[in-house]
C-alpha cells in the first residue's frame, strides 16, 4: 500500500469511527509496540543474559581478528627478508581466517537477531493483553502504531504507560516464581 493509499485509509477509518462521536471527543493514542517491548525490564534482563551467553563466541571472533592482525604486522615487518612460499602461505592464511571471521559474524548476528525476534514475539502476547486492558481501562476509541502515525503529539503517546505495565507484570511473575527463604 502505497503512503497515499495509507493515509487515506487511516482518515478514512478515523471519519467512520469519529462520526458516532460527533457530539464528543474521540480519545486516541499511538503506541510504539517494539520500543516499549525493548525498554521493559523483561527485554533488558534478557538482553543482559543474551550477552553473557554469547561473551564465548564473540571472545573467539576477536581472537580471529587478532589473528588476522598479527599476520598482517609481520607481513609488513618482514616483507624484505620474507621467502615467497612463506609470504603465500601467510597470505592464504589470512584470507582464510577473514572468511572464518564473517562467517562467524554473520551467524553471530543472526543468532542475535533470531533470539531478539523470538523474545518480542513471546512478549507481544504479553504487550498485547496490556494494550486491551488500558483500552478498555482509559476508555480509548483508537490506537494507531507508531509506525503508520508522522507526527504525533505527545500526550496521545502511550508507549511509557504500556512499557510501565509490562515491568509490573514481568515483577508479579518473578514473585511468583520466586521461592520463599
Amino acid at each position: 500500500m502505497t503512503s497515499g493509499k495509507r493515509v487515506a485509509a487511516v482518515l478514512a477509518a478515523f471519519m467512520a469511527l469519529a462520526a458516532p462521536h460527533a457530539a464528543g471527543e474521540l480519545k486516541v493514542a499511538v503506541l510504539d509496540s517494539i520500543r516499549a517491548m525493548q525498554q521493559s525490564e523483561e527485554f533488558l534482563g534478557f538482553v543482559e543474559t543474551f550477552k553473557r551467553e554469547l561473551e564465548p563466541d564473540q571472545k573467539a571472533l576477536q581472537t580471529i581478528q587478532d589473528e588476522i592482525a598479527a599476520l598482517e604486522q609481520r607481513l609488513r615487518d618482514e616483507a624484505e627478508v620474507m621467502a615467497d612460499a612463506e609470504r603465500r602461505r601467510i597470505l592464504k592464511d589470512v584470507e582464510n581466517k577473514k572468511i572464518d571471521l564473517e562467517f562467524g559474524s554473520t551467524k553471530f548476528q543472526k543468532a542475535a537477531q533470531d533470539r531478539q525476534t523470538d523474545k518480542l514475539q513471546q512478549m507481544s502476547q504479553k504487550l498485547q493483553a496490556i494494550v486491551l486492558d488500558l483500552v478498555e481501562l482509559e476508555r480509548y476509541d483508537l490506537v494507531f502504531d507508531r509506525r503508520n502515525v508522522s507526527w504525533v503529539n505527545p500526550r496521545h503517546d502511550i508507549t511509557a504507560k504500556v512499557t510501565e505495565k509490562l515491568n509490573e507484570r514481568f515483577a508479579e511473575g518473578q514473585e511468583s516464581t520466586a521461592t520463599p527463604e
